[in-house]
């Protein structure tokens, strides 16, 4: 079996948070795969970058919510372990990637609602306990 290895965040500014709606139709949460010789500090930056432009934004030290699933991509089953921290950004505005479709900033309550996967609504709702 294969594994793989990301980094995500939870990226909120105030008592706001940012969603992404991927191509497949779900919303979740900035991520990407680490690439060789990164620390999980320097892939989220850089995804944070890649995926939505955002330079102003810092990492909140303490944080760090880890899960774990499994999915088929052209009929190989992958385990996938992700890391998830929490970034404060000061900017509003975001410039999506080819990856997404949309995004939103809501408050905790409603992203918990929006994202579709239950494991990115405990990391969400952990997230927002650390920081109340």
């Amino acid at each position: 079996m294969k594994y793989e290895k990301s980094v995500g965040a939870v990226v909120f500014k105030g008592n706001k948070c940012l969603l992404l709606k991927y191509g497949m139709g779900h919303w979740g949460l900035v991520k990407g795969n680490v690439e060789k010789g990164e620390s999980k500090e320097e892939t989220i930056m850089r995804e944070l970058y890649e995926e939505t432009c955002m330079k102003d934004a810092e990492i909140i030290e303490g944080f760090n919510e880890a899960i774990d699933y499994y999915y088929t991509f052209k009929g190989e089953r992958i385990h996938k372990f992700v890391d998830y921290l929490l970034i404060k950004s000061n900017e509003k505005k975001i410039k999506l990637s080819y990856e997404h479709d949309d995004y939103k900033w809501l408050s905790f309550d409603e992203a918990i609602e929006q994202v579709d996967f239950k494991n990115v609504k405990k990391v969400l709702k952990k997230a927002h306990q650390f920081i109340s």
